[in-house]
């Protein structure tokens, strides 16, 4: 209508100041997270209808082109999405602040060192601590609010908790599971990761599941001069945060000099288009409830907690006899240009540490990833001391990383009558159930009380190896949450669990 003003009177500048502003928190947050040369552009003022129409301060942001390689190593990024999703409403808050002259909150991040343990009969006690945002000081929690899941029903909503930790009352058999989100004015965060816990009466010993598997990450990339690039989801597809609705199927078009023509050929970055529409599963920082419910079957009970809880101490593996470590999809990936060191090793050096001690004094450890020994020796120039813990502790060898595209598994004959004859498939494709193994590790024993007790079903690669000692390791190439039916999860954790208590 050609006025300069809304209808309630404030300047249509106002408009201008919220794209600043927003940009400004984007670009600040980009460059402290990931990119310290990220590029600010210019701001438009430009006639488009989308901020033009609105009887309201409006602004169109385009940040990540799908067109531009260096630009969607970011945006399949789930943490870069995520950092870029606060930094707006973040800069969104900081605009109605200054209108409105108001102090503000920004909502926290989601809890970290999550670990449960039993305070005595029927009584269980949750602890957490906050997580410190660098980058906002008002991000700081009043309270948190605890969420409660009885065995496979919905989580209820939520009890208001004041301090980092509470004590609840649990059934015998039953398996609850519980989740933390922290909570100021500002709002509440995103959920911590899921923990479970069960206890019987007559249990045939107490399991400390560690939920080892918290990585997210964009699929692998590589980019050779200026000929070919591209993602390579054979590689490594990545994991999304929970569920992704984006992927359309692998790239196949790696000529950077491949123009757009239409939409039949459209040049570099071209995909294929079998998953349109379709969820893939990433995720969901549920496992220890998955792994709970095979443990349960085998007639002990369980408590868990996060891998940051055993690194900084918080959890002593050693006052338990049996310890399941969870490492999914954990391996050492980089993201963006900020931080020097890889993030989501599989055994960082603390771990390594807690788990030599918790083997030494006789405990019994079961250890399942698709890159238990190739996160650690695969590489170009591995560490004396993560081979030295890969061969002397965990008795395993490395002998290759994509041993199997096939998805399957069979037990095989060993010394170790606890494994019985089976056979077995792990999801190895996209799908909405679980994260899918695209091609796990081959691990062979590395100790003449050690034996393969796996195999890959289409080379007879080494998939699994068992070791009886001073203390006992079951360590398997593969996620055993990645396994297809829960049948077959719950009788291969009844033979690990008959051969830590057999002789």
């Amino acid at each position: 209508n050609g006025s300069f003003l809304f209808q309630n009177g404030v300047s249509r500048w106002a408009s201008r100041d919220l794209a600043d502003i927003v940009q400004t928190q984007i670009v600040n947050d980009v460059r402290a997270g990931f990119q310290p040369l990220w590029t600010r552009r210019n701001i438009w003022h430009r006639s488009y209808s989308e901020s033009r129409v609105p009887e309201v301060p409006s602004m169109l942001l385009e940040l990540l082109s799908h067109q531009n390689f260096a630009d969607m190593r970011y945006g399949l990024d789930p943490r870069f999405r995520f950092a870029v999703s606060r930094a707006v409403y973040k800069g969104i808050l900081r605009y109605l602040s200054s209108v409105y002259d108001s102090l503000y909150v920004v909502q926290p991040l989601p809890v970290s060192r999550f670990m449960c343990r039993f305070v005595g009969k029927g009584k269980l006690e949750l602890t957490w601590f906050e997580t410190k945002d660098k980058l906002e000081p008002s991000a700081t929690p009043d309270k948190y609010i605890v969420y409660t899941r009885l065995e496979d029903g919905g989580f209820d909503n939520g009890v208001e908790v004041k301090s980092n930790r509470c004590i609840v009352s649990i059934r015998p058999g039953k398996i609850y599971s519980f989740k933390v989100a922290a909570v100021n004015e500002g709002g509440e965060s995103f959920p911590s990761e899921i923990l479970s816990a069960c206890q019987f009466v007559n249990s045939q010993g107490e399991v400390l599941i560690v939920n080892g598997f918290d990585r997210v990450c964009a699929p692998s990339s590589f980019s050779r001069d200026s000929l070919y690039a591209g993602f390579l989801h054979d590689e490594d597809p990545g994991v999304p945060y929970l569920t992704d609705i984006s992927f359309v199927g692998k790239q196949y078009e790696f000529k950077r000099n491949k123009p757009w023509v239409n939409d039949d050929a459209p040049g570099f970055g071209a995909s294929h288009a079998n998953y349109e529409t379709k969820v893939v599963a990433g995720n969901s920082f549920d496992y220890p409830y998955l792994h709970g419910k095979a443990i349960k079957q085998a007639g002990f009970s369980f408590v868990s907690c996060s891998q940051q809880s055993v690194l900084t101490g918080d959890v002593d593996m050693k006052q338990y006899k049996f310890v399941d470590l969870i490492l999914g999809k954990q391996k050492q990936t980089f993201s963006g240009n900020v931080k020097n060191a890889a993030e989501f090793k599989t055994f960082p050096l603390a771990l390594q540490d807690s788990i030599s001690s918790f083997c030494s004094g006789g405990g019994c450890l079961l250890v399942s990833g698709a890159f238990v020994a190739s996160d650690l020796c695969g590489g170009e120039r591995p560490l004396s001391r993560d081979r030295s813990f890969l061969e002397n502790v965990l008795k395993c060898r490395f002998r290759t990383a994509k041993a199997s595209v096939g998805g399957e598994v069979k037990v095989v004959s060993s010394p170790f009558k606890a494994f019985r004859k089976s056979a077995f498939s792990y999801f190895d494709t996209p799908n909405a159930v679980s994260y899918y193994v695209e091609s796990p590790d081959a691990i062979e024993p590395a100790d003449l009380n050690a034996f393969t007790i796996c195999r890959y079903a289409e080379n007879n690669k080494s998939a699994a190896v068992a070791y009886a000692g001073r203390y006992k390791v079951c360590a398997f190439g593969f996620p055993f949450e990645a396994i297809r039916s829960e049948r077959d999860r719950v009788g291969l954790m009844e033979s690990v669990f008959l051969f830590f208590v057999g002789n």
